[in-house]
């Protein structure tokens, strides 16, 4: 087969956890006397939460050496927001049970802490169907540097071009790419008209539209 494996983002492409996300950096923000608007911050979606904080703060001129600790509360409130409100996106079960049925090795790679995702593998109760989870926490660089999806291929023991990858980011997409895998890209409805997609080798309106006939184009 020209496929063996699949990786699977998490926020917003299996969880519907952006909103979440976004609440909790905005309350955070709003602290320092700032509002983000949409536009700005889907720019900004798929960075880790570090990188997330830096760009604003940097954008904003807020003194960095609040950073770290805005960070820290950001990805707790995320975390219980998460815990409590976060609901599957359409089509996780459909969209698993498809890979296991094509006897595909299928990974997760999240920009997410561990502790997040572990949380989320819980609350989706797919830990069954997963062979490989990387967080890009402590990695040099997140998304869209390429590595978070580059270790989940190494962690499966297959070669990045015999993945395909699932995501919702632009910069996910960006690292998926550079990570010479196949990315089928589900955006956001608000921003699924959007050109930049144009990258990814399929767009999608929802996990379960991908089937057979899909896969047999890639």
């Amino acid at each position: 087969m020209k496929f063996s494996a699949v990786i699977f983002d998490m926020d917003g492409l299996l969880i519907d956890s952006e909103p979440l996300w976004q609440q909790a950096g905005s309350e955070m923000l709003q602290q320092f006397g700032v509002t983000l608007t949409d536009e700005q911050y889907n720019l900004t979606t798929g960075l880790r939460t570090p990188e997330w904080v830096d760009y604003w703060f940097s954008h904003f001129t807020i003194d960095k050496q609040q950073a770290k600790e805005a960070a820290k509360r950001v990805e707790q409130a995320a975390l219980d927001k998460i815990k409590q409100h976060g609901v599957s996106m359409p089509g996780v079960e459909y969209i698993m049970e498809f890979f296991k049925a094509n006897n595909f090795l299928i990974g997760l790679a999240s920009s997410s802490p561990m502790q997040l995702i572990e949380a989320v593998v819980e609350k989706l109760n797919i830990q069954p169907y997963l062979n490989a989870i990387t967080s890009a926490e402590h990695l040099p660089h997140g998304k869209p540097h390429p590595q978070v999806f580059l270790n989940c291929a190494e962690l499966l023991n297959v070669a990045p071009t015999s993945c395909i990858c699932f995501e919702d980011s632009f910069n996910g997409m960006i690292a998926a790419k550079a990570a010479r895998m196949k990315c089928i890209v589900i955006p956001a409805p608000h921003v699924h008209h959007e050109g930049r997609w144009d990258a990814a080798d399929r767009k999608l309106p929802s996990l379960l539209k991908f089937n057979n006939t899909v896969l047999e184009t890639l």
